[in-house]
Order: structure tokens, then C-alpha cells, then sequence
């Protein structure tokens, strides 16, 4: 198990570490329906993760098979690693030139009017559609299928991926509710009217940080 759990380690905290639903989340909790948005949106990104990452566990287990390593894990990997560099390169390439504003994603502006329903979407859209955590989450899950450790081990192992991997959404959402009215005031400072009129929900992102909050 410990193999395991060693092996995906990495694509866990890669995927934990990620902007994008860090910044979902803290949105969300700062919508007029902010518990329920949260825990919605909280919910489908650990429901979307468990369902990618136990399935390619299930079926990289099954395809195994004999001992050692087999040798489609190693191409996969390699080809995940290709990918990565396209991205790279293709997010290089569609930066924002000097004096260039970029434009923050959609839903950064319709957040305001998401519903549980919505939210949860946005969730599993940013988990299982979005490239980056994607190919995180399948390496992951490669890794803990082609190693060494018995059902029990590798299930552990895919637990601990997903909750690790979550971490950008459970750790705010657990701020907002344990924090009671402490947390919720500075999520709503925003939204406050200031005397010389209404205010944003808030700034769009600087030059190219929307580009980036976009992979």
C-alpha cells in the first residue's frame, strides 16, 4: 500500500495545488446562497474526482494482469507527459501580449446567479473536463493501479488521492462553516456598497492571470 500511495502521491498534490477551484469555491461561498453553492460545488468536485479516479484504477487493475510493471503504463505516462508539454507550449502561445487585457472566464462573472445545480456542474466540469487536473488524475490513478499493493492497498490509495486532491475545496468550504459569521463577513465584504456607489463583484485578474486561471 505504501507503494501506492507514494506513487500518486505527486498527481495528488499537483491537483490539490490547482487555482482554478480554489478561486471557484471562494466564489461561491461569497454568493448570496454561499453555504449551499459551497457545499454543492464542494460535493461535485470530490464526487467527479472519485468517479475518474476509481474508475481508471478499476480498469488499469484489470488490464495488469502478469508481474512487474506492464508496459503500457510506462506509455501512457510518457504520452501524458507529451500532452503536458502541448499545453505548456499552447498556453505560452495564447498569452496575452504587452497591453493586452485577457478576459476572465464566464462564469467568473455569472457566479452571482449559480443555483446547487449549477455549481455542482461547474465542479465537475473543472475536475473531469479540465485538462491540467485530468491528466493529473489519470497519472495518478495509473500509478496506484500498476503498483504492487492488493484491492484493499489500492482502494486506500485512490481514497487518499481523492481527498488530497480535494483539498483546494475542503479546506475553504470547512473555513466558511466553522468559522460561523466570522468567515462569512469577509466573503461578503466584497458585495458591500461603498458611498460613491456600487462596487464589482470584484476586480477582473490582472494581465495574463486570467489566461492562466482558464487551465
Amino acid at each position: 500500500m505504501g507503494e501506492a500511495i507514494g506513487a500518486m502521491l505527486a498527481s495528488a498534490v499537483g491537483i490539490a495545488i490547482s487555482p482554478l477551484p480554489l478561486v471557484a469555491v471562494i466564489l461561491m461561498l461569497a454568493t448570496p446562497k454561499g453555504r449551499a453553492n459551497g457545499a454543492a460545488f464542494t460535493a461535485g468536485w470530490v464526487g467527479a474526482l472519485a468517479v475518474v479516479v476509481g474508475v481508471v484504477v478499476a480498469a488499469g487493475s484489470s488490464v495488469g494482469g502478469g508481474g512487474g510493471r506492464p508496459t503500457w503504463a510506462d506509455w501512457l505516462k510518457l504520452g501524458l507527459g507529451v500532452l503536458f508539454v502541448l499545453m505548456a507550449a499552447r498556453q505560452w502561445r495564447s498569452r496575452p501580449r504587452a497591453g493586452q487585457e485577457a478576459e476572465p472566464p464566464g462564469w467568473m462573472r455569472a457566479v452571482d446567479g449559480f443555483g446547487t445545480g449549477r455549481a455542482a456542474g461547474l465542479a465537475v466540469v473543472l475536475a473531469a473536463a479540465n485538462p491540467k487536473n485530468l491528466v493529473l488524475a489519470v497519472g495518478g490513478a495509473v500509478a496506484i493501479a500498476t503498483s504492487a499493493a492488493g484491492p484493499g492497498g489500492k482502494a486506500v490509495a485512490a481514497a487518499l488521492m481523492v481527498l488530497v486532491g480535494s483539498l483546494c475545496t475542503l479546506l475553504p468550504l470547512g473555513a466558511h462553516l466553522l468559522g460561523g459569521d466570522r468567515a462569512a463577513r469577509p466573503a461578503a465584504g466584497p458585495r458591500s456598497v461603498p458611498p460613491n456607489g456600487p462596487t464589482r463583484l470584484a476586480d477582473p485578474p490582472a494581465r495574463g492571470e486570467a489566461r492562466q486561471l482558464s487551465c
